[in-house]
């Protein structure tokens, strides 16, 4: 109710209406965003001149006033068609005057009343209503005074749960009688869109008013209690919250008597350090030194502080100027990798060329070689050997099966559990920015809804945009540009257009059997006698044994099989002498069948003419 000076307010009716003789015409008010139900007293403020003028119609003459709730609440002008028929004869029984032209009046609702007609619309609008006459009913039948004990009873719990319930508002409850009152006490009190509050209003037999209100009570009662719950687990949070916060600061408080260290600020003092000594850009200094500003305010215990945290580590163990100098001796290089692989002079030879051109020009943007070729011939063996030749550490991430671009650019920081891309975590791994990173099975990349992870490598590997690596949880450039990209593929027809452009194709083709068999002599076989822990002088192997073994128990291009083979022959050999059998293990064809079973593949059978239905 509106409180003012008793000379700035102008009574308008007596308190005993019964004596009035309601009029068939009136002046309209349209209310915005409440349903005014009968019995309602309720204070409105009115700013819009038109609605203005129909109070002080009313004020000026009987204070009888049609309030009808408008559809639209943000409409300015409301039309006829933009009111409800059905609304409320009101009395206006206080007005006040504001100095900046408004009006303050306190309305009661008296009966409800329905528009028939538009007498006026200008410069107000002045309505014909017809008074809706509903039954008073006395709470008689059981079935009512049982609904009406509900509602009561309802009410009293929403009300308790909100913290609106005391003595008085239960007398008011408990002293009405009629069941349409009730109802309508009720539904001017209950949180209720406008368009059910209307509805209420539109229905004049009390018993199903009370009805709907019972219905509408039971889902109010539902959402209060989750309301209140809600409410009560976050004063109980912030309550933990503070007690927390006070124990903590108390502790600290206490710590700083004793002289001992601030785990906060020393954690501060560390990051600081951390960031000055990783000589990062000038982007990922700001940012760190934001991040930083950011931590220093916040709780410690808080789950966004460790997200901080894991994100000022990442930057401050990135190599953003760390590199390895390059150290590239030809000759040393041609030795390294022909120790390491026989044959594939061609191969070698380009890439001796490839790290000629580097030593004459470091600074080059030379291509990104791939090495194709069928499973076991060296392809990433020889990636090795050029980082052992330039003296680079060595990366190695697989690409197979990757589908998510996440896997390439990295997570979003936003995500629970966020890291960066593959690419940045192996830089980290090696510590230094300048490492030969190999990328297996470029050709086993695929794509799904998460995204295109061959679209995110090309950024990665185009020299011309690598400078600034964008990676989705640093969100600051990256330079790649001095990181030596090796790809490795078995095919190349499943390798998309856009990224097989960027690279220079290096073809691995099978090894003869010639070669294979120096190399297993020269290589795996050596390797497998040690890795059994068997002695070379105990252990022989001749050449016409190692031919059958490639001949009838491998087909294959490259060597996997082949070293199974042999390490297969050497276990055999090694449990043997476990057994305590003594003296030297000299294997020859006809042993083979013994200790690697029989053969798995039929030589190859020299016909001098085609026959029919046979193909060799």
């Amino acid at each position: 109710m509106a409180q003012a000076d008793n000379d700035d307010l102008i009574n308008v009716i007596e308190e005993d209406e019964k004596q009035e003789t309601i009029p068939e015409t009136m002046p309209l008010m349209p209310v915005r965003d409440v349903v005014i139900f009968t019995d309602m007293l309720l204070p409105l403020f009115v700013g819009r001149r038109q609605t203005v003028r129909a109070v002080e119609e009313a004020v000026s003459k009987d204070g009888f006033l049609m309030l009808a709730t408008q559809k639209d609440p943000n409409s300015e002008s409301p039309g006829p068609n933009d009111i409800y028929a059905m609304g409320t004869i009101g009395r206006v029984l206080k007005m006040l005057k504001l100095p900046d032209g408004r009006v303050k009046a306190l309305v009661q609702g008296i009966t409800k009343a329905k528009i028939t007609g538009y007498v006026k619309v200008k410069p107000w609008y002045r309505v014909k209503v017809e008074v809706l006459k509903e039954e008073r009913m006395q709470e008689t039948d059981m079935e009512t005074q049982a609904m009406m004990r509900a509602v009561r009873d309802i009410s009293e719990k929403i009300l308790t749960l909100r913290g609106e319930m005391n003595n008085e508002v239960k007398s008011v409850l408990d002293s009405i009688r009629e069941p349409g009152k009730l109802a309508d006490l009720v539904g001017s009190n209950l949180r209720l869109k406008l368009e059910e509050s209307q509805k209420l209003l539109e229905i004049l037999n009390p018993i199903d008013r009370l009805r709907k209100i019972n219905h509408l009570l039971v889902r109010e009662l539902e959402f209060s209690a989750v309301q209140a719950k809600i409410q009560s687990d976050v004063r109980e949070e912030i309550s933990k919250n503070q007690r927390d916060y006070f124990l903590r600061e108390q502790v600290r408080a206490i710590h700083r008597e004793l002289g001992d260290p601030d785990d906060k600020a020393q954690e501060i003092k560390e990051y600081e350090k951390k960031i000055k000594r990783a000589k990062m850009s000038r982007a990922a200094h700001e940012e760190s030194h934001k991040q930083l500003k950011r931590l220093e305010q916040m709780h410690p215990e808080s789950g966004e502080s460790s997200i901080i945290r894991n994100y000022l580590d990442w930057l401050t163990d990135m190599p953003w100027k760390k590199s390895t100098k390059d150290v590239i001796n030809i000759k040393e290089a041609k030795k390294i990798l022909d120790d390491g692989h026989h044959g594939l002079d061609k191969i070698k030879d380009r890439i001796l060329e490839y790290l000629s051109v580097r030593k004459l020009n470091p600074k080059t943007k030379g291509p990104i070689l791939c090495f194709v070729g069928p499973p076991g011939v060296g392809k990433t063996s020889l990636g090795k050997a050029i980082a052992k030749a330039v003296k680079r550490k060595f990366v190695r991430i697989s690409l197979g099966g990757v589908r998510d671009e996440a896997e390439i650019r990295g997570h979003r920081r936003t995500y629970l559990g966020a890291l960066p891309g593959r690419i940045l975590q192996g830089l980290k791994q090696c510590g230094v920015n300048n490492p030969v990173f190999m990328m297996d099975e470029i050709d086993k990349l695929s794509s799904d809804f998460r995204g295109d992870p061959s679209s995110a490598l090309l950024e990665a590997l185009d020299p011309e945009q690598n400078v600034e690596f964008s990676d989705h949880y640093l969100s600051l450039p990256f330079d790649l540009s001095k990181v030596m990209f090796i790809l490795t593929a078995n095919i190349t027809d499943t390798i998309p257009s856009a990224l097989r452009d960027r690279m220079e194709i290096i073809r691995l083709s099978g090894y003869t059997e010639e070669e294979k068999l120096t190399i297993a002599e020269k290589h795996l076989l050596p390797k497998q006698i040690k890795e059994n822990g068997l002695k070379p002088k105990r252990t022989s192997l001749p050449s016409d044994v190692i031919v059958k073994i490639i001949r009838e128990y491998t087909s294959e291009s490259g060597l996997r099989n082949l070293e199974r083979e042999l390490a297969n022959l050497c276990r055999k050999i090694a449990r043997k002498i476990a057994e305590g059998q003594k003296g030297l293990f000299a294997i020859t064809r006809s042993d083979l069948e013994t200790y690697l079973g029989v053969s798995k593949f039929s030589p190859e059978m020299d016909q001098e003419e085609s026959q029919t239905g046979l193909a060799t």
